[in-house]
């Protein structure tokens, strides 16, 4: 019997609940059917006992490692720690035997054990993962090599093991999220595009804040980011190199005001939004190209995002007289509308397992941020506020980030989670007030 089976009701949910459906799931000794009624999920208990330092050098970095990996996964609200003054007995080496008497006593369903070894300035981390009502390991033990600078990069790549043997997923823990980090009063508000890891830590800037940054997006392999400055006076596109922090302006329309742009998956064409003469339309450009118009309308064409198969494009419009959704071929051509709700829909995003668009909606006075499917159907709303807007994807495609913002003169933007069932809302934590985030993919 396979731990995921044995944890039905807080994993399976993860994939069921998080496409909106009732379903069925296919466990290793037989199926299994879950009717989920409500979004009610009893987080998996973990024992994780701090990770053995192999040398005296390590004693420090193994308490960080160990922490940094249950933060990720108590950060889903899929799973919970047990304390360590509940252990019936601590983990004293690192083996491949287990007592599993002493952690059914305490409940535990999954134990994950660890230890760090550091020469120099190289750490070594090792994990096992143990089911502990079948009584079996979880896969074989895993090691991760790298510099003292990256440790908190081998804690995510251990979390991202141990999240996707129990769920069945990929991980979202190693990578990070582009933003714009914003200070001073509402009417005077200074920004500067800067990137975290995707919990907050280890913010580095990336540009000054002598003019107005917007929208920073990842490139698929996550080496540079397309943004809007405003330091012509005027909205621009650029590209960054993430390493080295130099840039370029986008090749685009003569003459025009560019703004709104992504990457397609195959990380050389550029969709975005050009205002030509009073109109805005969206075109496509790859380096060296003339840009390619692909929508012509009296409305406003704005905020494209692909599928991930970069056969389509969806996109905000108010050809219908307010702000909708629509979906057309890569190439242009005639749109369908998707958005049918009450209400103003933009900022969609198309998720990376393409099953679902996030989108922003503004209905009766509030803000929210939702899904659907991408014929439009089964819409959901995951949150309400005064001001939430810009949904971006985790990369596996089962967290939103987006911008809220508090209300009044004072109000600042801060960044939120949340995953597709509406459930575990979480600030994450910015040294300054922020907005605009856009996910990575996994870093490689």
């Amino acid at each position: 019997m396979t731990l995921l089976r044995l944890l039905t009701p807080a994993i399976l949910a993860l994939s069921i609940l998080g496409l909106g459906l009732p379903g069925a799931a296919q466990a290793q000794d037989g199926p299994l059917r879950i009717e989920i009624t409500e979004g009610v999920i009893e987080p998996l208990p973990f024992a994780l006992p701090t990770f053995i330092a192999e040398n005296p050098e390590a004693q420090e970095w193994a308490q960080r490692i160990s922490d940094v990996v249950a933060a990720d996964l108590t950060g889903t609200g899929l799973f919970r720690r047990i304390p360590r003054d509940a252990f019936v007995t601590d983990v004293t080496e690192f083996t491949p035997s287990v007592t599993y008497a002493n952690w059914k006593a305490i409940n535990a369903q999954a134990l994950i054990t660890g230890a760090v070894n550091v020469s120099g300035d190289q750490i070594n981390v090792k994990f096992r993962l143990f089911d502990v009502f079948s009584e079996a390991p979880l896969g074989e033990g895993l090691q991760f090599g790298g510099t003292s600078g990256s440790w908190r990069r081998l804690a995510h790549k251990v979390s991202d093991a141990v999240y996707s043997r129990i769920t069945g997923e990929t991980g979202y823990f190693d990578s990070r999220v582009v933003f714009v980090s914003e200070q001073g009063p509402k009417n005077e508000r200074q920004k500067r595009l800067a990137v975290m890891d995707y919990d907050g830590a280890n913010v580095q800037y990336l540009t000054d804040s002598s003019s107005i940054v917007l929208a920073p997006r990842f490139s698929p392999d996550g080496t540079r980011v397309l943004y809007t400055s405003y330091e012509t006076g005027f909205p621009q596109i650029y590209e960054m190199n993430v390493g080295t922090v130099s840039r370029i302006p986008l090749q685009v329309p003569a003459e025009s005001m560019t703004f709104a742009p992504r990457y397609a998956p195959d990380g050389r064409t550029v969709v975005f939004s050009a205002s030509i003469g009073g109109n805005t339309d969206i075109y496509a450009v790859q380096p060296g190209d003339t840009p390619r118009q692909l929508t012509n309308a009296p409305s406003i064409e704005t905020a494209p995002s692909y599928s991930p198969d970069g056969s389509q494009i969806v996109f905000e419009s108010d050809r219908s007289g307010t702000p909708q959704l629509y979906i057309m071929p890569a190439g242009g051509g005639e749109p369908r509308r998707i958005s049918n709700g009450a209400g103003r829909y933009g900022t969609p995003v198309w998720s990376p397992r393409g099953d679902l668009i996030a989108f922003t909606k503004q209905n009766a006075g509030r803000f929210h941020i939702g899904v659907m499917r991408t014929d439009g159907s089964e819409e959901r709303l995951l949150t309400a506020s005064f001001l939430d807007e810009g949904p971006t994807w985790a990369p596996n495609g089962r967290v939103i980030m987006f911008t809220r913002e508090s209300a009044g003169a004072g109000g600042q933007p801060a960044l939120f989670s949340v995953d597709v069932s509406g459930r575990n809302l979480t600030q994450v934590n910015t040294p300054n007030a922020a907005s605009d985030p856009a996910w990575s993919p996994l870093l490689p």
